[in-house]
């Protein structure tokens, strides 16, 4: 089992599970010129994917998945709330999943679960192949003990450090964008991560990456440095996805 990012942050997300011969990718931000970039930069194309998985409605997750979808016959996987928040009435295959159910596509087994955003039915996902667990979680004002459940036992873990409370503070942005951003609908910042992980079973963790990092109120060495401090590790270890590049593949042994 691996997974990959194609990007993440405010600008586009995407992110692409592989267990045996099933690729799921996990949301679509993207238009088709840059996923067709971006999947070869791990090696793939669209053809070789067999679903969309959608966590929530924002444009920086869906706004290319009805494309992709459309163009490769892709079945789409999301909430209710999430396809009736989506502007589009043409997607090929939809499966409605419900947040507290878990599914599966092909060699995946899929658990979703809710989390506090500021969307119609925003939902996260672990991921299991049998043997490994990898763990989601791009966008969430705070963290609930159904979350702190859902996540701990991963072998692997991918979590939203969107931004440094004192850089969102002294930034441009207006206030009221400020308080979205800082609130419990919105997204967590590095601290917040941090007091997270500390809260989940991390005995089988290989791997730990920073996601969805705000390029203006936030650096990939804050976020790695306050999760390295709940891991106890240098921050080199911990990974983080970047809006250009993503992560190349990180393999589950």
């Amino acid at each position: 089992m691996r997974f990959a990012s194609l990007g993440s942050g405010s600008r586009g997300n995407a992110l692409v599970v592989e267990a045996g011969r099933t690729r799921v990718l996990v949301d679509c931000g993207f238009g088709p010129r840059q996923m067709a970039a971006r999947l070869a930069r791990l090696g793939l194309a669209a053809a070789d994917l067999d679903a969309i998985v959608v966590t929530h409605e924002h444009s920086d997750h869906a706004a290319g998945v009805a494309a992709c979808a459309g163009r490769h016959q892709l079945t789409v996987f999301l909430t209710h709330g999430t396809l009736s928040a989506m502007s589009v009435a043409d997607l090929p295959t939809v499966q409605v999943i419900d947040s507290h159910t878990a599914f599966t596509i092909g060699d995946l087994e899929i658990h979703p679960y809710p989390v506090p955003h500021d969307s119609r039915e925003p939902t996260q996902f672990v991921f299991s192949d049998g043997r490994h667990r990898f763990g989601m979680l791009t966008d969430a004002g705070v963290a609930t003990p159904h979350m702190v459940d859902m996540l701990s036992g991963c072998d692997a873990l991918l979590l939203e450090c969107n931004h440094d409370v004192e850089m969102l503070a002294a930034g441009g942005y207006p206030p009221h964008l400020k308080r979205r951003i800082a609130g419990r609908l919105g997204h967590l910042d590095n601290a917040a991560a941090a007091s997270l992980l500390a809260r989940l079973d991390r005995g089988k963790l290989q791997h730990v990456v920073a996601a969805h990092l705000s390029q203006e109120n936030n650096t990939a060495e804050l976020a790695r440095a306050a999760l390295a401090a709940v891991l106890v590790c240098q921050p080199h270890w911990v990974g983080a996805a970047d809006q250009a590049n993503g992560i190349d593949w990180r393999e589950l042994l």
